[in-house]
């Protein structure tokens, strides 16, 4: 086995260190006695209850995980379905505005995104709120789930579908039982990276949301203008709880199934 150098182990130390020593500051300080967030005047956890008694900050909570949820839902049919074309139907007429629209997002400033859709919903008329933030996520989220699943769909194997045309199948079912199962996990990775889009925008959610429908960055970052509140560490400290959580519970299946598969090749061989 092939040992770290001296450098190499210095730049991983820093690194590491650049990036966790913060959050781990973030989360000793959750739980200061102090009112100060810089001055440490004892353990308490009196913070975490005064955030479950904040219901501006709770509400705000629960309209970005409905906003969540709703817009990665709808930008994974959108982006699965624009991949399909791409990939699926060659060329065609207009495909290079097409794809161009598609995938203008990616390179397009949220500035721009978020006052284009703003003129767009005064234009006609609708008011803003939750519905106008989810269209505008969608809007922008569609296209990191297209390029997720074309990558599946480049590579999958268009004989399976041919077979399932050729023992009578409609193109719908074709790809309802044949190649829908197959790019799962390419959809359901490009829902979650478009949920996480959208729990974290800040910019386009600030250009489209209405008084009424304050997300929790947009909540967060006018508290923090006006100073860091211990509440603003505690609800930061969960929040890291959370996906830590998730990254270790994800980490723990793809090991066990990764540990089954090789069970199952080693007795099949």
């Amino acid at each position: 086995m092939r040992r770290l150098s001296t450098f190499n182990i210095v730049s991983l130390t820093l690194g590491f260190a650049f990036l966790y020593v913060p959050m781990l500051i973030l989360v000793i300080y959750s739980f200061n006695e102090s009112k100060l967030v810089t001055v440490w005047a004892g353990f308490s956890t009196k913070w975490y209850g005064e955030l479950l008694q904040n219901e501006a900050m709770i509400d705000a909570a629960w309209v970005t995980i409905k906003v969540a949820f709703f817009s990665s839902t709808l930008a994974t049919v959108l982006g699965t379905m624009a991949a399909y074309v791409l990939v699926r139907r060659g060329r065609f007429f207009g495909r290079t505005v097409f794809s161009g629209m598609i995938y203008a997002p990616l390179v397009m400033p949220e500035v721009i995104t978020g006052l284009s859709l703003l003129l767009l919903f005064i234009a006609i008329g609708l008011d803003r709120g939750v519905l106008t933030i989810v269209l505008a996520h969608t809007t922008f989220a569609m296209c990191y789930v297209s390029v997720v699943v074309s990558s599946r769909l480049v590579s999958f194997d268009d004989s399976l579908e041919e077979a399932a045309l050729d023992l009578g199948a409609s193109p719908f079912e074709a790809f309802r039982l044949v190649t829908l199962p197959i790019i799962a996990p390419a959809v359901i990775s490009g829902w979650l990276l478009a949920f996480t889009l959208s729990l974290d925008d800040l910019v386009i959610a600030s250009f489209t949301a209405g008084p009424s429908s304050t997300t929790l960055p947009i909540k967060i970052f006018s508290s923090v203008r006006l100073g860091v509140s211990p509440e603003i560490n505690a609800l930061s400290t969960i929040i890291i709880a959370i996906v830590t959580l998730g990254v270790l519970t994800a980490s723990i299946v793809s090991k066990r199934q990764i540990s089954q598969r090789l069970r199952e090749e080693a007795q099949a061989g």
